[in-house]
């Protein structure tokens, strides 16, 4: 399946290191400059404006999507193609699901490993087969790379659904890795003997 739109978790902050913001911006201009559009959580301010501003100052389109409760914590983004406000959390994240073809998660804290978490679950059980990856930004998520091959050695994952997260430090290889990717046709359940 082609790649068209891109949703891309990542942190209402803008974090520690200034190396997040540049990868957000390189994120958010490299998605644009590609044709693609960005879907996000909708917000102005941290990691998820900084890749906002940046695609749309690329000429991308930009699509935000954040719940009502959210709109005025989170400050949402005014400036946008088109920001939609929904009921809640679950209703976010089945709506940038269905709007997007592939997953990016860029530095972020527990929401973003929450939204990551569940669309490659999603993916492990068959219910899509869109790219997701991480875009390993000053080795932020080596630690988690580390953990998770772990999670494999000890049986609770099958080595493809370990494969389906790609990790790259620079946006173009990570989305042109996106555009290669198949989707394993495995069972989810470890235990069970593929067919």
């Amino acid at each position: 399946m082609p790649v068209r739109s891109v949703c891309v978790f990542c942190g209402a902050s803008i974090g520690a290191n200034p190396a997040y913001r540049a990868a957000a911006v390189a994120l958010g201009e490299a998605i644009a400059r590609r044709g693609l559009r960005l879907v996000y959580g909708g917000g102005a301010v941290g990691l998820m404006g900084v890749v906002a501003d940046a695609a749309m100052a690329a000429g991308g389109e930009v699509v935000g999507i954040i719940p009502q409760s959210l709109l005025d914590a989170e400050v949402g983004h005014k400036g946008l193609s088109r920001l939609e406000v929904v009921d809640g959390m679950h209703a976010r994240k089945a709506r940038m699901a269905e709007l997007s073809d592939a997953f990016i998660a860029l530095p972020g804290g527990l929401g973003t490993l929450e939204e990551l978490f569940e669309v490659w679950t999603w993916g492990q059980l068959g219910y899509h087969a869109k790219p997701l990856g991480l875009l390993d930004v000053n080795g932020f998520y080596t630690k988690l790379g580390d953990f998770l091959d772990h999670i494999v050695e000890e049986g609770f994952v099958r080595p493809q659904h370990r494969a389906m997260l790609l990790l790259e430090q620079q946006a173009d290889a990570l989305l042109d890795g996106m555009e290669q990717f198949v989707a394993p046709v495995v069972p989810k359940w470890v235990d069970k003997a593929p067919d």
